[in-house]
This record gives C-alpha cells, sequence and structure tokens, in this order.
C-alpha cells in the first residue's frame, strides 16, 4: 500500500512536471486570422494581443504584408497563402511563382516567422475541374521557387481540404478519400510525403451538429460526458468528434499508403451567435467546444489512432468577419473582439493560464444551451476564469454533487478513466478501492481528471454533476491528489 501510494505521488509529480514544461510550449495552438471585415484592429495592435496569449501560429489566409510585417520578431509562426485566383498563373509560370515568393517571403523572412505556404483554399472541392487540376503544379512550382532562395527547407508548401474529401468517415478507422478525388489526392500527397509538409484538413464538429441535433450529439462534439461511440472496427470508444474526425483523415491517409504525412487542423471552431434557424451557436456552447478543445490539445493524450501528442490545430477564428455572407453564424466565430477584449474567456491569457496535464483532455466544460433553451447571458470576457470556490490559493478537490443517481456516476467515471488518467488505484488490490462502490469510485477518478486537466473550473463540471469542495476526501491509505485555485 505504501509503496503503491509512494510510486501514485511520483507519477503525479512528474506528470506536474512535464505539464509546467508543455504549458510553456504549446507550439501546436494557432488561431486563424481572416480579414473579410471592416472594423478589424491596426496590425501592430493584433501582434500584440497574439504575444499576450499562448497562441504561436497565426494562418492569414492571403499575404498581407502590413500584418506579416507586423509579427516579425515575435516568434510567432505564420502560415499565409497564395490565393484560389493565383494558381493558373502559378501553375503555368514558374516565373510567376519566383516572383510570388519574392513578393511575399524574401522581404520579411526570417524576422516574420513564414512557416508555411498555402496554396488555394479547400480547391479540391470547389468543383472547378480546371483549379483542381491545375492545384498540384501549383504547388510544386511555389515549392521549386522556395528551392532556389534556399529557403525549400525551411518553408513548407501544402493546400488546405474540407471534410469533404472523404467519400467516408463514419467509423473512424473505414475513413476513405472520394474516389473522384483519389488520383489527384495521391499526387499532393506524394508532394507532401516528399518535402515533409503536412496533409491540411478543416474538421468542424459544429457542421455534424447541425445535421444530428441530439443532445448525446452537442456533448460528444463539446467534450462533455456522453455515452460515446463505439468504433465497430477496432472496438475503440471515440468520446469526442474531434477525435473521431481527425482519426478518419487517419485512417484516409493510411489506406492511401501515405502513414507519414502529418495531418494538420488548418481550421476547427463554434460561432457564439446565429441565426433564430440554426441549430447550435451560443457563448455557452462555443466557450465549451474551444476551452475543452484546447484544454484536450495540452493534455498531450492525442487521438486513438495517434496517441501522445497533439495535432497542430488553428481555432477559427481571432476576429469576426463582420462583412462575410451568409448565415449569421459565418459573422460570429471571433475569439476576440475589434476591442482586443475576449468574446469569451478559454484561458489563452498567458496571464490566467493554469499548468496543463499530459495524457489527460478536458472534462466538461460549461452545460451547453440546447436548441431550445433560451437565449443565454453572454458571458463576460474577464482576464481569468473566477472560480466561486474555495478561495485563491487554497487546496480544492473536485467531487460528485449530493443526490447523483449510480447511473450518472458510472458515466462519469467511465468518462474521466476513458481519457488517459491512472485509474488502478480505484481497482481491485489499489488503495481507493475500497469501498467498493460506484460513488467512491467516480468521485476519486472525477477528481483526478479535474487536477490534471488544469484544475479551472470548467474541469470540474461534469454536465453540472460536480462542485468543488475544499474538504479533503482522502482516506486511510487513499490519498486524493490536490493543487490550488
Amino acid at each position: 500500500m505504501a509503496a503503491l501510494r509512494f510510486a501514485t505521488a511520483f507519477v503525479f509529480l512528474l506528470s506536474f512536471l512535464r505539464a509546467i514544461k508543455v504549458s510553456k510550449c504549446q507550439s501546436f495552438i494557432g488561431i486563424n486570422y481572416g480579414q473579410v471585415a471592416d472594423n478589424l484592429p491596426p496590425p501592430s495592435e493584433t501582434a500584440k494581443l497574439l504575444q499576450s496569449t499562448s497562441i504561436e501560429k497565426v494562418r492569414l489566409y492571403g499575404a498581407d504584408p502590413a500584418m506579416i510585417k507586423a509579427l516579425a520578431n515575435t516568434g510567432i509562426g505564420i502560415m499565409i497563402g497564395a490565393a484560389d485566383g493565383d494558381i493558373p498563373a502559378l501553375a503555368s509560370d514558374p516565373n510567376f511563382a519566383k516572383s510570388w515568393i519574392n513578393s511575399n517571403v524574401i522581404p520579411f523572412y526570417p524576422a516574420s516567422k513564414i512557416i508555411l505556404i498555402n496554396v488555394g483554399n479547400e480547391v479540391m472541392t470547389s468543383n472547378d475541374q480546371n483549379l483542381m487540376n491545375q492545384l498540384l503544379p501549383a504547388v510544386q512550382n511555389v515549392q521549386n521557387a522556395l528551392n532556389e532562395a534556399s529557403l525549400g527547407g525551411k518553408i513548407k508548401v501544402s493546400t488546405v481540404h474540407s471534410m469533404a474529401v472523404l467519400r467516408q468517415s463514419e467509423p473512424p478507422s473505414a475513413g476513405m478519400f472520394h474516389p473522384n478525388l483519389v488520383q489527384m489526392l495521391k499526387g499532393l500527397l506524394s508532394f507532401n510525403n516528399a518535402t515533409g509538409s503536412p496533409f491540411e484538413i478543416n474538421p468542424y464538429p459544429y457542421f455534424a451538429y447541425g445535421s444530428d441535433p441530439r443532445p448525446d450529439t452537442l456533448n460528444y462534439c463539446l467534450f462533455q460526458p456522453n455515452p460515446g461511440r463505439v468504433d465497430s472496427n477496432t472496438n475503440i470508444k471515440y468520446t469526442n468528434m474531434f477525435d473521431a474526425q481527425v482519426d478518419a483523415v487517419r485512417s484516409a491517409l493510411n489506406a492511401m499508403g501515405f502513414k507519414d504525412v502529418e495531418i494538420v487542423v488548418a481550421e476547427t471552431g463554434w460561432p457564439y451567435k446565429g441565426d433564430s434557424n440554426e441549430v447550435g451557436p451560443s457563448i455557452e456552447n462555443a466557450k465549451a467546444y474551444n476551452g475543452n478543445l484546447i484544454a484536450h490539445l495540452r493534455s498531450m493524450v492525442g487521438t486513438p489512432l495517434m496517441p501522445g501528442k497533439s495535432v497542430d490545430t488553428y481555432l477559427f477564428a481571432l476576429y469576426d468577419e463582420d462583412l462575410k455572407s451568409g448565415a449569421g453564424s459565418e459573422r460570429a466565430f471571433g475569439i476576440y473582439k475589434p476591442d482586443l477584449t475576449a468574446t469569451y474567456d478559454i484561458g489563452l491569457s498567458k496571464s490566467s493560464q493554469a499548468p496543463s496535464m499530459p495524457k489527460t483532455p478536458a472534462t466538461a466544460a460549461p452545460t451547453p444551451v440546447s436548441p431550445a433553451s433560451p437565449t443565454p447571458t453572454p458571458v463576460s470576457p474577464s482576464p481569468k476564469p473566477v472560480s466561486p470556490s474555495p478561495k485563491p490559493n487554497k487546496a480544492s478537490w473536485c467531487v460528485p454533487k449530493v443526490g447523483l443517481s449510480a447511473a450518472q456516476l458510472q458515466t462519469n467515471l467511465d468518462y474521466a478513466c476513458g481519457h488517459g488518467i491512472d485509474c488502478s488505484p480505484i481497482q481491485p488490490g489499489g488503495a481507493c478501492f475500497d469501498p467498493n462502490t460506484v460513488a467512491s469510485h467516480a468521485a476519486y477518478a472525477m477528481n483526478l481528471l479535474y487536477q490534471t486537466a488544469g484544475r479551472n473550473p470548467w474541469n470540474c463540471d461534469f454536465s453540472q454533476t460536480a462542485t468543488l469542495s475544499s474538504n479533503n476526501p482522502s482516506y486511510n491509505n487513499c490519498v486524493y491528489p490536490a493543487g490550488s485555485t
């Protein structure tokens, strides 16, 4: 018992120390900076905002020189883009590609840390056959121009795809590309493989929820406790749609023979408001999705098919784009406002970050609002999440609320132990196995997930079935880990 207790404490301490290192280096968190707007702050102010956050990469849809220059000497990685309209010239004229590099890269690099050039955006699903055929030659010519400028090994070249390039994504292990696109994708993937550039994809659980607006689906999309969905081919249980979508892409790449091509999530997000006929937009849901996604990435647990690492993920988006057409939600993805305050707080500010733990994604964020719920009260964009109790710098434990059903406790137990924490203490022979009740085991697991996911208030929510306590629930040789809030 004593040895187990010591080993558990040592593992927890080691994880904590690793977490501090991870929290200081979160190169996997990026953000999209769209400019279809007439109210954006000056580039210099945007650069300062980004430096105040844990965001280490930014994706530009074009190659705005003012923004690229503003990011000089910040250390922030920059994706820039060549427009779809430039693809024919890039494909047919190597000199045009050289000119493009000379205009959009050479004057700024390396002070501005350009890391990748995207040639076009979602071209493969544009239905423009001519453009689709010209994409690979355009990508190759941009790469050749970089090589001639001695930047070929320093800046990657790729293109961004929508999830519509997949013919099948469920179950994740059966992910496959659309047959009509296979030949063109094979050429692009061969380029990715040869140059070490990533396959970029835009997964949006938000849109999946819109086509299947059930409560369980919403929880599944928002990383909330849910029954999970079992891949019938592998028996792997997926507890969030983000992992399922990314793994479907992984399966499709593997099936094509490109197991070494890295995946980058070029866009993903959730709108905080929308039109009355749209399903899912709300501040609560946007905060839950983005906040839990960030915690999931910080946990370094990875996906079932790519464990132990976090896929580079670019949140959509830095600001709203008020000139976009379409549904109201299209103009409401911004995590920050033009006045540089947060639309809602998801722990991106360096001043409000808590260490996140490896191998443990987030627990539930604030309970999402269902489509039938009344309009939520906007959340104040305070710089740091405020926990009602316990007081700051006081040890706290996450425990189940009184009166929960055995079914709810079992759901919470399955959710927590299914997300990478060490549940061996509540297994037979473990220090916390007795009393052998679902209530006792759930309490231990819920607290451990809270402690390792960042100890933020939303890490102790579990769809409003948990609460923070200043009373230590440890007993006998069963030690509940604790940290200060």
